[in-house]
């Protein structure tokens, strides 16, 4: 098409969905399969893991931009998948096997490679596809594999397949998953190996929130219980230091649950994303019921969503603490402000009472002031009519003296008027500026 361009994550973002593919598999197969949590940051580390195995091998690594692979090393073949915080590795050997479970896919991988496997291993399942000509799996076969009381199993792929596992850890460290062929495609059965491997893998990463949630627990329990009592003594406080305490005291547990919450609102954000993928992937399967078991699903059911409600049931907790702390901060520092309020009345009528006082002061020291300027005013007019008196000018002193008194008063007191006005009007420009 001319005179168009393409955007620059076209390619990539059509990449995308056509991502992780499913493996194509043929039975008789034997899956190993590990989830190593690592955490964020660390796809450098599993990277060099895999191009080390590669190196061994004498097979060329994949890309070094991808973030999964599916690597064919002829003996079996390896996919690695790299997570937000765990990193996948699945092992596949074909070939047929008398025990499923006895010398697996993982032992074509070297021992110290597999034991140097970056970051804590949470998940290790092995999974065994039968081909579909043999007959189905006694129930005295699969108490051999399984532990009866915990075995869950069913017909999944529209009766394509019957699966069968206990959801256990057994003696050599793995789970283990028996599939069935009854006419699976290679697809189908890949997809269905996948899937069940993702179940086991998202069902532990949900669980990684159930002892955050069982820690927490006890100090949502105890700051509830502070938050109450704080509440409870809201109504008898005695003043604004009290106000003060306790206005202190609810920070500090706000902080505290700001704290937890900050703690664990990943994991329990987390382990929502991953029980819906168990489910989602549990729906996938179309289960039909064998008879005398319970199903993937019902197992789910009784023991995972429990827990899930747990963890959503701490962090409603949660939230619901914060906007409790919120709203018995916000009353209370409604309350220190009304108190300061008050309190910065009750300073200005204090402050208006001295303005109001110092201006009487004013004022009698402005009289004060008026009559000792022309005491000295009219003394000194006094003197210089005595000097002149005495040179021989017909004066009299004394009558001089008394009829110069009052426009000396007047005079005094205009002057001092006028100087307390503009020292008033130069204060009064100055606080407005």
């Amino acid at each position: 098409m001319s005179g168009s361009v393409d955007h620059p994550l076209r390619q990539s973002l059509t990449n995308e969905v056509h991502a992780r593919p499913f493996a194509a598999l043929v039975a008789p197969e034997r899956i190993s399969h590990f989830a190593m949590l690592s955490g964020e940051g660390t796809a450098a580390t599993d990277r060099t893991h895999l191009d080390e195995l590669c190196q061994r091998f004498g097979v060329a690594p994949p890309p070094a931009e991808v973030n999964h692979a599916f690597v064919d090393f002829g003996a079996f073949r390896l996919k690695w998948e790299r997570h937000t915080e765990f990193c996948a590795w699945t092992v596949f050997v074909h070939g047929g096997f008398t025990e499923p479970f006895v010398g697996g896919a993982v032992d074509r991988l070297p021992a110290d490679w597999v034991e140097n496997l970056p970051g804590r291993r949470l998940v290790a399942a092995h999974v065994a596809i039968a081909p579909p000509g043999e007959a189905a799996s006694p129930g005295e076969r699969l108490a051999r594999y399984f532990e009866p009381a915990y075995l869950a199993g069913s017909r999944v792929a529209g009766g394509m397949a019957e699966v069968w596992t206990d959801f256990r850890i057994h003696p050599d460290g793995f789970g283990r998953i028996l599939v069935q062929d009854r006419g699976l495609a290679e697809r189908q059965a890949g997809r269905l190996a996948q899937r069940l491997l993702e179940i086991e893998t998202y069902r532990m990463m949900a669980l990684l929130a159930l002892p955050v949630a069982r820690e927490i627990g006890p100090r949502i329990s105890t700051v509830d219980r502070e938050l109450a009592a704080i509440t409870g003594t809201m109504r008898d406080m005695g003043g604004l230091d009290d106000e003060r305490r306790l206005l202190d005291r609810l920070i500090g547990l706000a902080a505290e649950i700001e704290s937890v919450t900050a703690g664990s609102d990943y994991r329990f954000g987390a382990a929502r994303a991953y029980s819906a993928l168990v489910e989602r992937r549990i729906a996938e399967l179309r289960e039909e019921r064998i008879v005398g078991l319970q199903t993937i699903g019902e197992f789910m059911e009784r023991r995972l969503a429990p827990a899930m409600r747990t963890c959503a049931a701490i962090a409603d907790r949660l939230a619901t603490m914060a906007a409790r702390l919120s709203r018995a901060s916000a009353l209370l520092s409604t309350r220190v402000e009304i108190a300061h309020e008050a309190q910065n009345q009750e300073l200005l009528a204090s402050m208006d009472r001295r303005a109001r006082l110092q201006l009487r002061l004013q004022a009698t020291v402005e009289g004060l002031s008026v009559a000792a300027i022309s005491y000295y005013v009219v003394g000194l007019i006094g003197y210089v009519l005595r000097t002149v008196e005495t040179v021989g000018v017909a004066v009299d002193h004394e009558l001089a003296t008394g009829v110069a008194i009052p426009p000396v008063v007047a005079a005094v007191w205009f002057g001092v008027r006028r100087v307390r006005r503009r020292i008033s009007k130069e204060g009064g420009a100055a606080g407005r500026r």
